[in-house]
């Protein structure tokens, strides 16, 4: 981790992000005081939430509310996840989630890339892969995915 904070309070955007994959769906963040841990920067749970917050935020973009794949009795519940960390967010600092579907097996499984860059200096804080299962929430087992799912759920 670098001893530099990056948390400028004007935060302007200096680097043109450098994407792992083209057209991400981007989700802007300002890191918030209560994301921040005893170590004085963002807890890892907070990546974690913020990746969660892009994937439902990317779900209705792009058709899939999840209010409404709820009411349908299906989901996309998290399997495995894989998350590299590689530089601090602090409070005040304003970074991008970007995340993709990389893959959608039309049957149970769909995958999402995760990357989060902190414009002002252009670092890629944290990457993840996050593999899902289609669900079916009444039973919480695994289920053939919706015609919904199948449609809106295409890899980028």
């Amino acid at each position: 981790m670098s001893s530099d904070t990056g948390n400028e309070k004007d935060n302007k955007i200096d680097a043109e992000p450098t994407w792992d994959y083209p057209a991400p769906f981007v989700l802007p963040v300002t890191v918030q005081s209560a994301d921040i841990d005893s170590y004085g920067h963002a807890n890892n749970s907070v990546y974690v939430r913020w990746f969660d917050e892009c994937a439902r935020d990317h779900s209705k973009a792009v058709g899939v509310d999840t209010e409404d794949a709820a009411a349908l009795g299906f989901g996309m519940a998290v399997k495995e996840s894989q998350i590299s960390y590689h530089a601090s967010a602090y409070e005040g600092d304003h970074i991008l989630v970007a995340n993709w579907l990389t893959a959608n097996d039309g049957r149970l499984r769909a995958t999402r890339h995760f990357q989060i860059i902190r414009p002002v200096d252009g670092l890629t804080l944290a990457r993840a892969n996050v593999d899902y299962v289609c669900i079916n929430i009444a039973s919480g087992r695994p289920s053939k995915m919706p015609d919904l799912f199948k449609e809106k759920y295409r890899p980028a």
